[in-house]
């Protein structure tokens, strides 16, 4: 590990789960497995309260365990599942665009809660939906079906957004004693069933003291969902597939910018009829006949088979090589060229990068090298057509200057940090005044009174919450975009390492 990837771990730990996890965490990652003894000795942390923090990073898959031949248990730092925290706001978005606000809603769910089961999901989501929805009396009677969440859930099973923890195996140890740490097992045949539950009923508010009270007795309460039915199997969100939508996504985009959108939607067809079968690192889909991509076609594209094949045709001989030919069945037999599409983005990002840093001379320079793989100075001079002493400062800085780093992300996070600890009692007394307003909207207070309340924060300080609130949506907005960068290199990467 980096010292800047150390660093942005531990930001991103402090960040969601606290101090004392963080701490924990961040030791980890320096010292590689220890047992439990040592992580609380090294860290002056009590015991009780290290065993706390590790159920927490257990729980999300940050931190896993193992039994020492020395016959202790001793457990260790998942350095890539702690960076990937970085992209939560990415899942929770992808859901929504793909399933709305209750796709958005399971997978926030299962992020903030790390592994959950189905009935334990369905319940929290209703409820959350149920509290936002459509009019503010409480008793109008709107509420969200059971049902209808657990439809979105199977949706994201079936396409592999969702999918199943291990499970504990049953076995005993010596004399008949349990064995020191469970040992998990996944059936990979069940990995995206969703169990067969029965769930009737819908989600409800949470109601005020005053609705307690005055609640009538004979009112039924609302059937809860029945959680023994699938107790023990656990979900969580599978990133590799969050990932592999990513990746399709900016191939979609390449082609849209480079030819037109139905060439786009051709790609993006072919990508959907091949997302679960194909695997995330695999080199390219599997082959589709230009009937199958036909048939597939979305319904609100009028375009004719002979239409089709003609794009089919151009975007197979266009240079990018983003879809390549396998075969000449069906009306011909067509794939998606993964690595080729995610290596030309890799590249187009590094060279954007290059020119954007130290202009577009050194961007020449930087395409002619990608191009020719290796170059003596001389060489470089002559083929880019630059003086020799220029060349030579350029070649100078792009060698002595790390172009890609997660320094970036981590500089971003803690300038945040510091733009809302600055405005810390502002922020808590806007909050103060927001809880205030929405308490008295609930019990029906007059314009007037509200009016009343919300003057409690002056006009400047009002303006100082804008600025924050600017910069904060600035900063958040760049963590997303340097991510974006390395996530393409990265998926780069990791396609050329599984290359036969």
């Amino acid at each position: 590990m980096t010292q800047a990837e150390l660093q942005l771990i531990s930001l991103l730990l402090q960040e969601h789960f606290g101090e004392i996890v963080s701490r924990v965490g961040t030791f980890l990652i320096h010292t590689g497995c220890q047992p439990l003894r040592v992580i609380a000795k090294d860290t002056d942390t009590p015991l009780d309260q290290v065993k706390k923090a590790l159920c927490v990073l257990i729980q999300h898959n940050l931190v896993t365990y193992q039994m020492h031949k020395r016959g202790f248990v001793e457990y260790a730092a998942q350095c890539e599942s702690c960076l990937r925290m970085l992209r939560s706001p990415r899942y929770i978005y992808t859901a929504k665009t793909l399933y709305g606000d209750t796709g958005e809603l399971i997978v926030e769910e299962l992020l903030l809660n790390g592994k959950m089961t189905l009935t334990a999901v369905v319940k929290k989501v209703a409820d959350r939906l149920t509290e936002t929805m459509e009019g503010k009396d409480k008793n109008d009677g709107k509420s969200m079906e059971y049902s209808d969440v657990s439809t979105t859930f199977t949706q994201l099973a079936d396409t592999h957004f969702v999918q199943r923890c291990p499970v504990v195996e049953e076995k005993e140890g010596t004399e008949g004693r349990r064995p020191p740490i469970p040992s998990l097992v996944m059936n990979e045949k069940e990995m995206f069933c969703v169990p067969r539950v029965v769930l009737v009923g819908r989600g409800k508010r949470r109601r005020s003291s005053d609705e307690d009270e005055g609640a009538s007795q004979s009112k039924r309460p609302k059937k809860e969902p029945d959680t023994s039915q699938d107790d023990g199997i656990y979900w969580q969100i599978n990133t590799e597939r969050f990932h592999q939508h990513f990746r399709d996504q900016a191939i979609i985009s390449a082609v849209s910018n480079k030819m037109d959108q139905t060439s786009s939607e051709i790609v993006r067809t072919m990508l959907r009829m091949s997302e679960v079968t194909t695997s995330s690192n695999a080199a390219h889909t599997q082959p589709l006949s230009s009937n199958e991509i036909f048939r597939s076609f979305p319904q609100g594209y009028n375009i004719s088979k002979q239409v089709l094949d003609q794009y089919l045709t151009l975007l197979a001989d266009d240079p990018l090589e983003f879809v390549g030919r396998s075969g000449d069945s069906g009306g011909g037999m067509f794939l998606i060229n993964l690595h080729k599409a995610v290596a030309t983005l890799a590249t187009a990002n590094l060279e954007s990068i290059v020119q954007e840093r130290f202009g577009s001379r050194c961007a020449r320079i930087f395409r002619l090298l990608l191009r020719k793989r290796h170059l003596e100075q001389k060489q470089v001079e002559d083929f880019a057509m630059i003086p020799a002493k220029e060349a030579k400062d350029m070649l100078y800085k792009m060698l002595s200057v790390n172009l890609i780093s997660l320094q970036t992300v981590a500089n971003l996070i803690e300038r945040r940090q510091s733009e809302t600890k600055e405005n810390k009692r502002l922020l808590e007394k806007s909050q103060r005044i927001e809880a205030i307003i929405a308490s008295m909207q609930a019990t029906g207070a007059e314009e007037a009174q509200l009016q009343e309340i919300e003057e409690m924060i002056t006009a400047p300080e009002r303006q100082q919450l804008e600025s924050l609130k600017r910069n904060v949506n600035k900063l958040d907005a760049s963590e997303i975009q340097v991510d974006d960068t390395i996530f393409i290199l990265e998926s780069y990467i990791n396609s050329t390492k599984a290359r036969p």
